[in-house]
């Protein structure tokens, strides 16, 4: 069947009278694939005809008087009128659409019930069955060996304990083990010797860092805004800080959730637990001044929405944006209803302080205050910004009143968070905040009138030196970037087509009809139920997901290979009762993180050894069925840590600011205006774990990109892993790496000779000693080049950038 757009109708011919039939084929003038509408409405879908569609004209079956289809066909006004463009149904024509919808409007069922029907059978919409284990089974590897039985396979053998020592300390905490913890493992022969190791491990505050550094990918992680101007967050690792603290108390996974999607709602919300909403902050902002706020706003919305599906939905709901989904069962409408929980955010900035800064930070605010006041009013900084703020607000209230001044009103706006609603708030209403961010906009940013003063503005460049000196003088008081509910509850309306600035009819916030309904108690707010939503036990989807990308770290594949689409276009899982059974177990260890890695990495399944056996690469290359373990290449942090801990340089303090090491000079260049110089960081800071490295949207940290980190801009479940030449001559010419290999070098120089300096340079860099021929080289290696080159060899093979 055809379907063709009359007066913005879809419409199928078939299912029409044939005097209908004759109407809309004499007046088709364009045809469009199935599913497509315009003017929003469509008689391809019954459901939609009779709610009118995304932006209104409806049909009311038995009534044309009470249709607007009949008006619109009526009207001459332009963006309303039927059809919107060429020659207009005449007098009779419209007569005959009229009577069709008198006699009752036949026209085909709702496709997009039919489709909907026809996909709720997937198994990811499925509830969560626990699958039945026989007494005394480990229940991951009775399904694993079930399967490999099915396919005629032996699972592999248990790799040596060497290995399996750097293989846990790796995959939990992230460095590998020292040369003392390993002899102690290798020596230890109680029947709990392992575990024992996996709950020293899983106690590291080590933990916390290697696990957060997944979830800052997933909550698409950077210490800068991104676009053009990409201006620094200085205080973006204060989320960060809250993450690695979660993960290291093992905070219930459920509460985790919650905490960060609507931690601001929950009642008496402390500042940690806003702090947790700083997940929300990680959009990039567009501070062009030529975009529209109301356009970024909205694309900051969509990254959240889309953020939040693939994080713990794992679906690709950002499909629907302009259209229904194509393939999975979510409409245009329903992505809206997700959205629209997002849509009343505001975004706000507050004290966060961590350990040891609030009293020393109380105790030099009086002297500071008397201080700072003293030189505004010296430079009559309040009476001047109280004309600047005038001028401003009649840029607000009267566009076009004053020209230079919209300019002026235009850059603070993208610049300045929140701008104009400060500035439309009466002096005596703001927060000592809110004033406090005027000011220090208003003195670098002065006007055009002032700009103009040339003495004012020498003398101006004079008060901010003297004000950065005094700043620079005084403790400081952390801030972190949250949200909170905006005071006003946003309208939130379809955007036709995707586009914002194309509203269609008002939605509510809800979720897809596909999963089960959103329980919400009549006081609670909307996002605070949404969190609780995604984390119930009636949610089919959430407690997969998070299991099925716990083992895709661990074995470098998922039970479902798709981690960040759980949809009809995503794979099914290759162990069906495996994947529930971890995620009823997860949901009934009080969605605990930290017991659901111990009961995987203690199972035999996990540790095997990685050796390629030639009959499993022929049947299995994937290593589908796990008949052995993978060898995974290490993450672009966990590299950089590993030579700095086998060197002995590694900083071990955990939290705090982002650092920068030392980088080529030309990649800064690359920011906006060269304005974001990276000034390397000093002393120990340099030498802290990858996870702290400052990441600039526009002009990351090479080595990082080099191994295949994110960008940071969209949420990443799954990094890929690439081999390249750029990635070898990173680990031998960078900076940190050659400062690693010196540093490694005077570690083993007291020894007595090369061959026991590279027995020890092994255990340091691999946790094994070297074998025969291996020793053999290296002494001959070093004997002719020096140990130094020695040691950048040990830091650049293959096994100490591989977890075996």
């Amino acid at each position: 069947m055809r379907l063709l757009i009359l007066a913005g109708i879809g419409l199928t011919l078939s299912a029409q009278t044939p005097e209908v039939r004759a109407v809309l084929q004499k007046k088709c003038f364009a045809c469009h694939g199935p599913g497509m509408q315009m003017n929003g409405l469509r008689l391809d879908d019954g459901e939609a005809a009779i709610k009118g569609g995304y932006s209104g004209p409806s049909i009311i079956p038995g009534d044309s008087k009470a249709s607007t289809l009949i008006d619109r066909l009526h009207s001459d006004k332009e963006k309303y009128k039927m059809p919107p463009a060429g020659p207009r149904l005449t007098e009779q024509e419209i007569a005959v659409i009229s009577s069709w919808i008198d006699q009752g409007a036949k026209y085909p069922a709702s496709t997009q019930a039919k489709k909907k029907d026809s996909k709720l059978d997937h198994w990811s919409f499925q509830p969560i069955r626990r699958p039945d284990v026989p007494a005394g089974k480990n229940a991951i590897d009775y399904f694993i060996q079930e399967r490999l039985k099915k396919e005629g396979f032996a699972s592999s053998s248990e790799a040596p304990k060497e290995i399996l020592v750097r293989r846990v300390s790796l995959d939990l905490r992230g460095l590998p083990p020292t040369p003392e913890e390993v002899k102690q493992f290798v020596s230890d022969t109680s029947t709990n010797a392992y575990e024992k190791m996996v709950d020293r491990f899983l106690a590291s505050p080590s933990y916390g860092e290697k696990w957060a550094r997944q979830w800052l990918d997933l909550a698409r992680y950077a210490d800068s805004d991104g676009y053009e101007k990409d201006l620094v967050r200085p205080y973006a690792w204060r989320w960060r800080n809250w993450v690695i603290n979660a993960l290291n108390q093992d905070m219930p996974f459920d509460q985790f959730t919650i905490e960060q999607i609507a931690g601001d709602l929950l009642p008496n919300a402390t500042t940690e637990q806003k702090v947790a909403t700083g997940f929300h902050r990680n959009t990039l902002i567009n501070r062009e001044a030529g975009v529209p706020r109301a356009e970024d706003r909205f694309e900051q919305t969509i990254n959240r929405t889309n953020t939040i599906s693939t994080t713990w939905l794992g679906l690709t709901a950002g499909c629907a944006q302009c259209h229904d989904h194509k393939y999975d069962p979510i409409s245009q409408k329903e992505y809206y209803q997700l959205f629209a929980f997002m849509d009343s955010i505001a975004e706000e900035e507050i004290d966060a302080p961590i350990a040891g800064e609030l009293e020393p930070w109380k105790k030099a605010q009086p002297e500071y205050l008397a201080k700072r006041t003293a030189i505004l009013k010296e430079y009559k900084v309040p009476e001047l910004q109280a004309v600047w703020e005038d001028n401003m607000r009649i840029a607000i209230t009267q566009p076009g009143k004053k020209v230079e001044w919209d300019f002026a009103l235009t850059s603070c706006t993208v610049m300045l968070d929140n701008a104009q609603p400060m500035l439309m708030t009466p002096f005596a209403e703001r927060t000592q905040k809110q004033q406090d961010r005027l000011t220090n906009y208003f003195i670098r940013n002065v006007g055009p009138d002032n700009r103009r003063d040339k003495e004012l503005v020498e003398k101006f460049k004079e008060m901010n030196k003297k004000l950065d000196e005094l700043e620079a003088s005084v403790p400081k008081l952390t801030q972190a970037y949250v949200i909170e509910e905006g005071k006003k509850p946003a309208i939130t309306k379809i955007a036709v087509a995707g586009d914002y600035k194309r509203p269609g009819i008002e939605v509510q916030p809800n979720t897809p009809a596909v999963l089960p309904k959103l329980a919400k108690e009549s006081s609670e707010p909307a996002r605070l139920a949404f969190a609780r939503w995604i984390v119930a036990k009636e949610n089919p989807l959430t407690a997969r997901v998070i299991m099925n990308r716990t083992w895709q770290t661990l074995f470098g594949r998922g039970l479902v290979r798709t981690s960040d689409d759980f949809g009809l276009q995503g794979e099914s899982p290759s162990h069906p009762e495996l994947l529930d059974w971890l995620a009823s177990e997860f949901m009934k260890q009080g969605w605990s993180q930290k017991q659901m890695l111990k009961q995987i990495v203690t199972s035999a399944t996990y540790k095997q050894s990685s050796r390629v056996r030639p009959e499993i690469l022929e049947k299995d290359p994937d290593n589908v069925l796990l008949a052995r373990q993978s060898r995974l290449r290490l993450s672009a942090e966990q590299i950089r840590d590993e030579a700095l801990f086998a060197s002995g340089l590694l900083d071990t303090r955990i939290g705090g600011p982002s650092i920068k090491p030392p980088q080529p000079a030309s990649v800064a260049e690359l920011t906006y205006a060269n304005s974001n110089k990276w000034k390397d960081s000093e002393g120990a800071d340099k030498y802290r774990r990858g996870l702290y490295i400052h990441f600039q949207r526009t002009a990351p940290y090479p080595q990082l990109m080099n191994f295949d980190a994110p960008e940071g801009t969209v949420a990443c479940s799954q990094r890929r892993s690439s081999n390249t030449p750029l990635q070898s001559l990173n680990l031998l010419n960078d900076p940190v790496f050659f400062e690693a290999a010196q540093k490694l070098t005077e570690r083993v120089a007291p020894l007595p000779d090369d061959a026991a300096r590279v027995k020890a340079a092994f255990e340091y860099a691999l946790g094994r000693e070297p074998r025969e021929r291996e020793q053999q080289r290296l002494v001959e290696l070093a004997n002719r080049e020096g140990f130094l080159t020695a040691a950048r060899v040990i830091l650049n093979l293959d096994e100490f950038i591989t977890r075996e």
